[in-house]
Parts: C-alpha cells; sequence; structure tokens
C-alpha cells in the first residue's frame, strides 16, 4: 500500500465541475467507426440550452493536456512512442504490433492527430481528479474519458490511453483510497489489470458477461493478487438484462463493498452502452434505469466523485443518459422535456424511453439466474475479505 498523506478537505457544497473543450470532441476514428467523439458536444450543447452552466453549483473547467510522464505512468515507453510516431503516419508498417489497424480499418484504426487526442481526453481526466484533490469540487465530470480497455502495451476496445488507470494512480500517489466502480457494457479489463495487485484501489465491474462480449474477461474469479486478492470485483449479466435485475445485482454488491472499503475518492466509468437501444451490445437498460444506478453511485460518494464517460454508440441514448447523470451530480432535476430548439435540431424530445416490455419467460429466467449466480459467488468469495457477511 502507498504512503498515506494528506488530503485537503474534500467540498461540502456539492459543487460540480463540467471538464469541457470543444478539442475534446473534434477527432475522428475513421468515417464508419461506431465510437463518435462528437457525441460529448452534442451533451454538452444540450446541458448549455437547460442552463446547466448558469447553475450556482455547476462549472465549466477547460482541461490541460497530459504530459508524456503521465501516460507513462501505466503505459510503456515503447509503446507511448508508437503511439506518437503512427500518429504522424510514420512507422506505419508497426501498427500491428501495438493492435492498430492502417487504413481506417478495425476497432483501433491509425488516425492523424490521434496522440494528441488521447493526451488531452488523459489530461482532461487528470483535470478533473486535480478539481477534487484541491478540495474546490465535491463532483469533477469528464465525459470524454473512460476509456477503460487500453492496455499497457496495446491500443484496445476503441481506446488508446486508459485515463481511468492513470487518473487513479495520480489520486493515489497523493493519499487517496480509491473505489472504481464501472458500469460500461465491456468489462473493465484495463483498470482491472493496473490494480489487480493492490489494496489501496478497489475495482468493480458490472457487465455484459465475456462469455457473449468483448473483451471476453471480468468473470466472477477474477478477484485479484497477492495483496489485491478481493479488491478485484466483477458482476457479469446475461445479455438482455434490464433495469430490475440490473439494479438488483447493484444493490446486492456495490454499496456494501464501497462502504466497507471506505474510500477517499470514488471514481465511476458511466458508459452507457448498456442502453437497449445500444447497437453493439445485449444489455437492456432505460435511461430511467441508468439514472437510477447513477443516484445511487451518488449516495456512495465519500464527498470526492470523479465521473468518467465510456461506451455508448445510439447517440440519442448518450446525450438523454449523460444529461440526467449531470443533473444527479448537480443535485437538479430536468424537465421531462428536452427544450424546443434542441429537439429540432437533434431529434431529441424526451428524456425518459419508454417502458419496455417484458421478457419471454425462459429468457427472464436466465437473466435472473446468471445474476444471481454471479452475485452468490461475490459474496462467498469476496465478501469475507472485506469482513462482510457471506450469507443472504
Amino acid at each position: 500500500m502507498l504512503r498515506a498523506m494528506s488530503l485537503p478537505s474534500p467540498s461540502e457544497n456539492h459543487a460540480a465541475a463540467f471538464v469541457y473543450h470543444d478539442r475534446l470532441t473534434r477527432h475522428l476514428l475513421s468515417e464508419t467507426h461506431v465510437f463518435r467523439p462528437y457525441r460529448l458536444r452534442y451533451t454538452y450543447e444540450l446541458l448549455e440550452a437547460l442552463g446547466a452552466f448558469s447553475l450556482g453549483n455547476s462549472a465549466l473547467v477547460e482541461p490541460r493536456q497530459a504530459r508524456v510522464e503521465e501516460a507513462l505512468t501505466f503505459h510503456s515507453p515503447a509503446y507511448v512512442e508508437a503511439v506518437a510516431a503512427l500518429s504522424r503516419g510514420e512507422r506505419l508498417e508497426e501498427a500491428a504490433l501495438f493492435n492498430f489497424a492502417a487504413g481506417g480499418m478495425g476497432d483501433n484504426p491509425v488516425y492523424a492527430g490521434m496522440y494528441d487526442a488521447a493526451l488531452w481526453t488523459t489530461g482532461a481526466s487528470l483535470t478533473a481528479a486535480e478539481e477534487l484533490l484541491s478540495g474546490r469540487r465535491s463532483v469533477a465530470v469528464n465525459f470524454s474519458g473512460g476509456l477503460h480497455h487500453a492496455m499497457p502495451t496495446h491500443a484496445s476496445g476503441f481506446c488508446i490511453f486508459d485515463d481511468p488507470v492513470i487518473a487513479i494512480k495520480h489520486m493515489a500517489l497523493a493519499g487517496a483510497r480509491v473505489a472504481y466502480v464501472d458500469i460500461d457494457c465491456h468489462h473493465g479489463d484495463g483498470v482491472q489489470i493496473g490494480f489487480f495487485d493492490t489494496d489501496q484501489v478497489l475495482t468493480i465491474s458490472l457487465h455484459e458477461s465475456g462469455e457473449f462480449l468483448f473483451p471476453g474477461s471480468g468473470f466472477v474469479n477474477e478477484v485479484g493478487i497477492d495483496a489485491g486478492r478481493g479488491f478485484a470485483v466483477n458482476v457479469p449479466l446475461f445479455p438482455y438484462t434490464d433495469d430490475e435485475t440490473y439494479l438488483w445485482a447493484f444493490r446486492e454488491v456495490v454499496p456494501p463493498l464501497v462502504q466497507a472499503f471506505r474510500p477517499d475518492v470514488l471514481v465511476t466509468q458511466l458508459g452507457i452502452d448498456t442502453h437497449v437501444l445500444d447497437p453493439i451490445t445485449h444489455i437492456r437498460l432505460t435511461v430511467q434505469g441508468y439514472t437510477q444506478v447513477v443516484r445511487e453511485l451518488a449516495a456512495l460518494s465519500p464527498g470526492r466523485w470523479l465521473a468518467l464517460g465510456g461506451g455508448g454508440y445510439d447517440i440519442g441514448a448518450v446525450m438523454r443518459a449523460w444529461t440526467r447523470a449531470y443533473g444527479v451530480m448537480l443535485g437538479h432535476e430536468w424537465p421531462e422535456s428536452a427544450p424546443v430548439e434542441f429537439a429540432a435540431r437533434y431529434g431529441v424530445e424526451r428524456f425518459d424511453d419508454e417502458e419496455q416490455g417484458p421478457l419471454p419467460p425462459e429468457v427472464a429466467a436466465r437473466v435472473r439466474g446468471y445474476a444471481e449466480q454471479s452475485v452468490a459467488a461475490i459474496r462467498r468469495d469476496v465478501f469475507p475479505v472485506h469482513g462482510l457477511s457471506a450469507g443472504a
């Protein structure tokens, strides 16, 4: 465990920082890539139309660019140097060595300016972390971040630099105990690897099971090693898991573990590719269900909450969900309908989704049974490490 240092008292006025600049939205992975950074600009514009940044406890904060040495706290020098070279159009014959694809193809295409874009996204997460460490804010959000698949030596799952790991390391070096909760539909594998052997960081990932979805990991038996045993927690879920079962599994696992861990900072990866309309995943959350999860995360904050973005490939769902999430951070309820001018421009009229019909009984049984098995394994193998009862 790292030596603890004195941290300023956290802000008690629920002040929230929204870390944003248009430069975080300008890069394009390829014309056909499902990951569209401009979704952040649309979310910002919806919040602006709602008057979010005129509220007394909300502040827009400009990001800084991460320094190379900060990227190197998780990534290898060879990889960081390769990203810089590939970004300039050099060493393209080496792209595959670092899990990139030349020619604008694949999950991780080489594109001009990707090195600077990755440093800006990472720097935005570090900016948010610094707002919390200084005591200026109780909540700081960087929706451009949450790129949780990037590995020490290669790109993965649309992610180049792992900003959650780098930001958490930055806070841990200041002496903070950090609880990381990832609600993206995909397993937070890069973050798990970053802290698999330490008890200073608790990582919890709820996700569609790796049996059915990239990255093929995040099973209940991945619980950490050495000092970190019991501090990596995975809640794999069956495809078509709905609001009711998702919230049940979340409540069974996340609050007791976070409360037992007693973090100084809560870090959340708030991907919304769990949404029922997402084109590349199979979980069936509504915006209402997602918002309730965010509310319950807010209740777990110890007074410092770093919120990051993540997946989300139905742009309308992203805008609605992240706008709702920022409202939770502010303690503010938005109207049920989007502003008229925004609705006309982007086709987003209401925040809530229509009520989902019931699953076929045989599917519903598999969904619930899978979640119950995951929760039971966590109670058996992880809860005792934290002094919690394994019983129901």
